[in-house]
């Protein structure tokens, strides 16, 4: 091999213990396992890219970099869309291959598993994942439901309405009753809020009943899931690999790839700011990442873009992993710092433009073709471009990856059973909360102006039909014999302190604290 190239990859990945190991440098079709080419623990809150045609490796990259995170004791938050990446969380097989790719890269393979706990949007396959309405916020829900920008405008300001009358939307039924609310009886209380036809309002109670049709009334209440349950490390101090999958949902890739981005905008909001870390506290993957940005609206896209470019204050990282660079708009794909590029085909016209714009992502090389080289390159093999521990992005380096030391295939549907009947987290999501929210609160209303007749006449019973006499002032025991009346807890005498609770000022604060999504990504409109 090159001596120059070996030289260059020596000054470019020192021998380090806080790094994740990916492979060994190949120039000119040999490979040499001195030096191996890491990623330093100290920059992966810088994020990363983890690209490649379909077949090339990009699942057991990301695999690899996870296990080894987890046993640096970071936590990892992964998404698993094809149900190949379950069996991280057990000890891989030394087959003849793995012994042979060891043997290549001269690393040292021995097989083990990690802490793994399975997180579903169905709760049929994981701990059920839910997000209250309100926390998703208007942006976020209209990417779900399709929206186009007067749509999107017309939710915010539902939600903007919800806000200030003190209504929680916790479930899509408590959305669908403020809907029906103003878009009838309750229109004239959007006078201050600029109005919306009855036309966008079928529209929204339409999209609410599809989405309500696939089975997504699920993936909305309480108890809303603590993202803190990410950010775990078990007894020996190995960080927790929270796999969220996806594959009895793939017929949702909005909201799938929209819920991911709420847990990492969440996570902005609910963190400490820590500045540079010696490791990051979270590392997440958006595996498929081009479902996040398919028909994503402007104002959403700038959303992706602010949180991964502030987030890594709070030490963070976030990895896409996609079929091509270009599946990741510009602004966010510059920074990406770490680059994983795996072979790319150029059979069609379209295929070679992207292969072009796939090389000019990489620092300038003397040792590679790299248009060539990305189209040359075998499975398990990848172009890698990182940051060096003072923040310098190095020159790439064609490399062959190492195994993953946990199991390259998914669980049998007996094991995963076992696990998730195991998991203390799949128990703690396992039951809905249906508490008093938007929907019983109108309901509670719309009763009340309907008994405020009948109590009227109650109030003042020598009251004639037809003219008459002076009606009787009721007295404190009329008042006593009254007292019973009422129509469920929203008639119950409260005391002073559930006054306050229950207050709309009260609830409307709460609100605030619970959405960390909407209301500071949108510059100031406040969070809902």
């Amino acid at each position: 091999m090159n001596p120059d190239v070996l030289n260059a990859a020596r000054a470019a990945f020192p021998p380090s213990t806080g790094t994740v190991t990916l492979g060994a440098v190949v120039h000119e079709g040999a490979c040499h396992p001195e030096p191996l080419v890491t990623l330093p623990l100290s920059m992966l809150n810088r994020h990363g890219l983890i690209a490649g045609a379909t077949g090339t490796g990009k699942t057991r990259t990301l695999q690899l970099v996870a296990e080894q995170l987890s046993a640096a004791g970071v936590p990892v938050f992964l998404s698993d869309v094809k149900g190949d990446l379950s069996g991280i969380g057990t000890a891989g097989e030394e087959t003849e291959r793995v012994r042979q790719r060891a043997a290549d890269t001269g690393y040292a393979w021995r097989p083990a598993g990690t802490p793994t706990e399975y997180l579903s949007l169905s709760g049929k396959v994981g701990a059920q994942m839910r997000a209250t309405v309100s926390s998703f916020g208007p942006l976020l829900l209209s990417k779900v439901l399709g929206l186009n920008d007067t749509q999107t405008s017309v939710l915010t300001l539902v939600f903007a309405y919800c806000d200030d009358k003190g209504l929680l939307l916790l479930d899509l039924s408590d959305l669908r009753a403020v809907l029906q609310y103003l878009g009838g009886e309750g229109a004239d209380e959007l006078k201050n809020y600029g109005g919306m036809s009855k036309a966008t309002v079928g529209v929204l109670l339409r999209e609410l009943l599809e989405l309500q049709a696939q089975d997504a009334e699920r993936f909305f209440g309480e108890p809303e899931f603590d993202l803190d349950d990410l950010l775990r490390t078990d007894a020996q101090g190995r960080g927790v690999v929270s796999v969220l999958e996806l594959q009895d949902v793939q017929d949702k890739p909005a909201l799938f790839s929209t819920f991911m981005l709420w847990m990492l905008a969440t996570l902005y909001h609910t963190l400490p700011e820590v500045g540079d870390v010696d490791k990051p506290r979270l590392v997440f993957f958006f595996d498929e990442a081009h479902l996040l940005f398919d028909r994503a609206s402007k104002a959403l896209k700038d959303q992706v873009e602010q949180v991964v470019r502030l987030i890594r204050s709070k030490g963070v990282g976030v990895f896409f992993v996609t079929q091509n660079p270009r599946d990741v708009p510009a602004p966010v794909l510059g920074q990406l710092g770490h680059r994983v590029q795996h072979a790319l085909r150029a059979f069609t016209p379209n295929d070679e433009q992207a292969l072009r714009s796939a090389a000019r992502t990489f620092p300038k090389t003397a040792f590679y073709d790299v248009e060539e080289t990305l189209t040359t390159m075998g499975t398990g093999e990848a172009l890698v471009s990182t940051l060096s521990p003072t923040g310098v992005p190095t020159q790439p380096f064609a490399t062959r990856l190492v195994p993953p030391s946990s199991r390259m295939a998914p669980l049998t549907p007996g094991e995963l059973r076992q696990r998730l009947a195991e998991s203390d987290q799949v128990a703690k999501y396992a039951e809905m909360i249906d508490r008093e929210s938007a929907r019983e609160m109108l309901e509670a209303r719309m009763a009340d102006e309907e008994e405020a007749p009948e109590r009227a006449r109650d109030d003042f019973p020598d009251v004639p039909r037809r003219g008459g006499r002076t009606p009787r002032r009721p007295s404190a025991d009329d008042d006593q014999e009254r007292a019973p009346r009422g129509r469920g807890r929203g008639r119950q005498q409260k005391s002073t302190l559930e006054q306050v609770l229950r207050s709309p000022a009260t609830k409307s604060f709460a609100r605030t604290l619970a959405r960390g999504l909407a209301g500071a990504l949108l510059g100031g409109r406040g969070r809902r």
